[in-house]
């Protein structure tokens, strides 16, 4: 960190998911003036019931963008194909080029066990490129770096192996209608392929307005509860901050980057 501006690298399995995840943050990030890059390992070209392939693909890239605007950073989608992402070594390749390339002090990326075998795959393929992309004859058309960056996962709720161990608690309070904004962006995502797989599908209603609120109500459950994280919200923010929150994002450094530590936190968590 040669300068006060921080470099926050997000990775998701598919177009919706470094947004979902990480949101809030990265609205924070950028309304401070740090840069933060998302990036999609798959295109999504196979998650929806009536449309699919390249059609499916560019119109998940263009919502990808929109959402990476409307939270004032850039989002990329690669060319995997969504449903058939594995952990290979062309892919973490690709991985290891985008890390070098946009050098971050801390990449966020999903744990390694979730419902979906491209969050899976996402979690393993990220990790695994951390320390590669420090070896010099590893992708060498690409300048390797001197230190890994800090990883930290985002947050799920799966209990097992173990549940989600709570290093960082972001208050995203005062961006949550900001992050709300990148998420109603996925129309093909949230206001259709989503619904139609949860059975509410005749349940969206019609119009811009109407639909970002129906969606406000419905992706509740999806996201941290900011009651289940009060105590350390409160222990980190004080009394008055920690009790008025009512939207978190919540991370889990992980043992596979550099570590991260007390100070370091306070560094690359500034908010």
């Amino acid at each position: 960190m040669a300068d006060s501006k921080l470099r926050v690298l997000v990775f998701g399995a598919h177009p919706d998911d470094p947004d979902s995840k990480s949101g809030g943050t990265a609205a924070l990030y950028t309304k401070a003036g740090h840069v933060v890059k998302m990036v999609s390992l798959t295109n999504g070209d196979a998650g929806h019931m009536w449309e699919g392939g390249a059609p499916l693909a560019w119109r998940r890239r263009i919502e990808a963008a929109n959402s990476g605007k409307a939270l004032g950073c850039e989002y990329i989608t690669l060319d995997s194909h969504d449903g058939m992402l594995l952990p290979t070594l062309e892919v973490r390749n690709e991985v290891i080029a985008i890390v070098r390339d946009f050098k971050p002090d801390l990449v966020l990326c999903p744990r390694m066990w979730d419902y979906h075998p491209d969050h899976r795959a996402c979690g393993v393929v990220v990790v695994d490129a951390m320390y590669m992309a420090t070896v010099p004859n590893v992708v060498s058309g690409a300048e390797h770096l001197r230190k890994m960056p800090v990883i930290a996962y985002g947050y799920d709720h799966f209990q097992k192996p173990y549940p989600i161990q709570p290093d960082v608690v972001v208050d995203i309070s005062a961006v949550s209608a900001q992050k709300l904004d990148a998420m109603h962006c996925h129309t093909s995502q949230f206001y259709e392929w989503i619904a139609y797989n949860e059975r509410i599908l005749e349940t969206v209603p019609e119009g811009d307005a109407a639909r970002r609120a129906w969606l406000e109500g419905t992706l509740a459950g999806l996201f941290a509860s900011a009651d289940k994280y009060r105590t350390e919200l409160i222990a980190h923010y004080g009394e008055a901050q920690g009790r008025a929150c009512t939207a978190v994002e919540v991370y889990e450094g992980s043992e596979y980057g550099s570590p991260l530590t007390a100070e370091n936190k306070a560094i690359l968590f500034p908010f």
